[in-house]
């Protein structure tokens, strides 16, 4: 099966020329050399002075004989920086490359797979690269090697190469390189031009690093059009920048990942507490925003329709399926593509049409897409289908299957989106984890809707009541993971590569269904099940059992301690009754010594104030049967006595009870299994 856009623009009249990305920018530059081309915080950099910077830097990059076609790598932590250099790599006819200076282990990674022939990086960036004795180094400011630039030539700057444009890296969570040429950048770049409707107006915001796909080809975008590159003042967005950047720069225009726009878009009005289907009203602060293209990873029907609620009538949201491969294009999806509302949107992801100029194919259930400008078919590894709606839909990825329990290979995306049906999850991954004793597990990560506690989140028996005949039993996870947020690569999609090992995972009891998290175990290295007696049992069982036994032998420890002979009635029944209420604390406090801890630390308060207030409590329990029945026997004007009880029991009791106070105005700790 095929599809292909229903229309496309034709192409620029100079394509058969020397038309690029650079053309385009240098087009823009002499018509609005007094246009934004760059907003930084206050800071704002014209067309003119950028495109004068950046011939510049070609000079230098000339001057100290780059080679035409020559790999320029660029470490650059301030983006308007990086955004010069890279304009300058092209104008010099060289091939430029984004490293991620956010990340010394993956720029060190990146740094190797390219062998560039030029460095360029500031002392610090370079050191922290350990960029090798055989990589040529230049420094901003300065020449190759450290040398002073020569001063600016006249006249225009060398034409570019008509080859290689850049190098861009893959989301996955081992980046891979991948060469793109011109005429592909500026296909991809029109193909976005028609899609958001590009005008020399829109201001631009690129949440993903600079060394993703997104803003690695995607600036071009604004640069080409005519529009301005909002940046961070910092190396990268902070949480909350993006929103008050967006407010302040008045930004049209937002690139991100679904995590991304959750931030944005939901951060400032979490939805109700009861979990109910609702409907956001729209953020008058972002009433600048026209359109918001979000891609990285998968994107749910429910989520794309929250994300719409949250903007301006008019205002667009699009699902954009992006391939590095194809400089950013693909697919794309936006509701009103819909001929009509579909059921379940919280298990659908759609990539709705092909890019201007792509063409995707559905062979044996995987995607193949064609990138514009043509080239060879992309293989993509992805799964899909093609609706009979003429929509395209995302179906998981074939590097993701994994091995059920009974040895069969799965697709974990169906099973994570049934998972997602589930109105308390907000996103979910299942991964095979190794266990105690051998053999793996299916165990789901989970995390809550935005903006709602950890709490929400089903348990595992709960989970496997929602999964019961929905999928093979074999498929169900047998332990769930609670996280504030499932970890994500730098260009937004989910990596399963990342995800913790569950705290405690043993293999479970053969037939066997138990309480708890993770339903029956098994203690490691034995070969019997162990159940647990849930705390209110054991104390109704053995707490009057033990209370009768300690008040049956107090005549025999404490002689003559309880005797009421001479006491009249009522006051020898209540004396009685006071000795029989000791005993059965005493009993409590020595069944809730053994099995009173597990509870008290999944009230999540820290393991050493738990442990304090757990002992505290079972002695506050336990040391009244032998406090009273000493104090009965001991003489009032036994002062040394009398001293020795109230320092033994009294001080202690008073200790106790400050610990209990102090464990039960303890904000307990983050609910969640993993915070990060």
């Amino acid at each position: 099966m095929t599809q292909s856009p229903q229309s496309s623009q034709p192409d620029h009249p100079a394509r058969q020329g020397a038309d690029t990305v650079l053309h385009r920018f240098g087009e823009w530059a002499r018509r609005t050399p007094e246009a934004p081309a760059l907003i930084t915080g206050d800071e704002t950099v014209p067309y003119a002075v950028l495109d004068a910077e950046s011939d510049r830097l070609a000079r230098d990059l000339t001057d100290g004989n780059l080679p035409a076609n020559g790999l320029v790598a660029l470490a650059l932590p301030r983006q308007s920086e990086l955004v010069t250099a890279l304009l300058a790599v092209l104008k010099a006819g060289g091939v430029y490359a984004v490293l991620d200076v956010a990340d010394p282990r993956g720029g060190r990674r990146q740094l190797a797979a390219l062998a560039p022939d030029l460095l360029i990086a500031g002392h610090a960036d370079a050191a922290r690269l350990d960029a090798g004795k055989g990589v040529r180094i230049l420094h901003p400011g300065r020449g190759a090697d450290g040398a002073a630039p020569p001063p600016p030539l006249p006249g225009p700057p060398p034409a570019p190469g008509h080859g290689g444009a850049a190098v861009l890296f893959t989301g996955a969570a081992t980046p891979r390189p991948v060469p793109v040429g011109h005429a592909l950048l500026l296909a991809a770049y029109e193909g976005w031009a028609e899609t958001a409707r590009l005008t020399p107006g829109d201001r631009h915001l690129f949440t993903a690093g600079p060394d993703t796909t997104p803003f690695a080809a995607g600036w071009t975008r604004a640069l080409c059009s005519g529009g301005a590159l909002v940046l961070p003042e910092t190396a990268a967005w902070l949480p909350g920048q993006v929103w008050r950047a967006v407010r302040k720069a008045e930004v049209s225009v937002v690139h991100t990942d679904p995590a991304g726009a959750a931030d944005l878009l939901l951060a400032q009005e979490p939805p109700a507490s009861d979990i109910a289907p609702f409907r956001l009203a729209p953020d008058a602060e972002l009433r600048s925003l026209r359109l918001l293209a979000v891609s990285g990873d998968r994107l749910y029907l429910d989520e794309h329709s929250a994300f719409q609620d949250r903007l301006r009538p008019g205002a667009r949201v699009l699902n954009v399926y992006a391939l590095t491969e194809a400089a950013g294009t693909g697919a794309w999806f936006e509701l009103p593509q819909l001929p009509r509302p579909l059921d379940g949107p919280e298990r659908i992801s759609l990539l709705g049409t092909p890019f201007p100029g792509c063409r995707v194919r559905v062979l044996d259930g995987q995607l193949t897409v064609d990138p514009p400008g043509g080239g060879e078919a992309i293989a993509t590894g992805d799964l899909g289908v093609l609706r009979p709606d003429g929509l395209l839909e995302f179906g998981g990825r074939a590097a993701d299957r994994i091995e059920a329990e009974d040895g069969t290979r799965i697709d974990p995306y169906p099973l994570e989106s049934e998972i997602r049906a589930h109105a308390s999850v907000g996103t979910a991954l299942v991964a095979r984890v190794p266990v105690a004793g051998g053999g793996h597990r299916l165990v789901a990560y989970l995390s809550p809707p935005h903006g709602l506690p950890a709490e929400v989140l089903p348990d595992t028996a709960r989970l496997r009541e929602h999964l019961k005949g929905k999928v093979p039993a074999d498929a169900v996870p047998r332990a769930v993971v609670r996280m504030r947020a499932l970890p994500r690569t730098r260009a937004g999609r989910e990596d399963r590569t990342q995800v913790p090992q569950p705290p405690l995972l043993l293999a479970p009891v053969a037939g066997g269904r138990g309480g708890g998290k993770y339903g029956g175990v098994r203690t490691s290295g034995t070969a019997g099940s162990q159940e647990v007696l849930p705390l209110g049992s054991a104390l109704g069982c053995g707490a009057p059992l033990l209370g009768l036994l300690a008040l049956s032998f107090t005549s025999v420890i404490w002689p003559g301690s309880t005797d009421l002979t001479g006491v009249p009635n009522p006051w020898a029944a209540l004396f009685w009754i006071l000795y029989l209420c000791e005993s059965l604390a005493f009993g409590a406090g020595v069944v809730f010594l053994f099995s009173g801890r597990g509870p008290m630390l999944a009230q999540r308060r820290g393991r050493g104030i738990t442990t304090a207030a757990h002992l505290a409590i079972a002695y506050l329990l336990i040391a009244w049967w032998p406090q009273d029945n000493l104090y009965r026997l001991a003489a009032k004007q036994d002062w040394p006595r009398q001293a020795a009880l109230v320092y033994a029991f009294n001080v202690p009791l008073m200790i106790a009870a400050l610990v209990v106070a102090i464990y039960a105005t303890r904000k307990p700790v983050s609910p969640f299994d993993f915070d990060d």
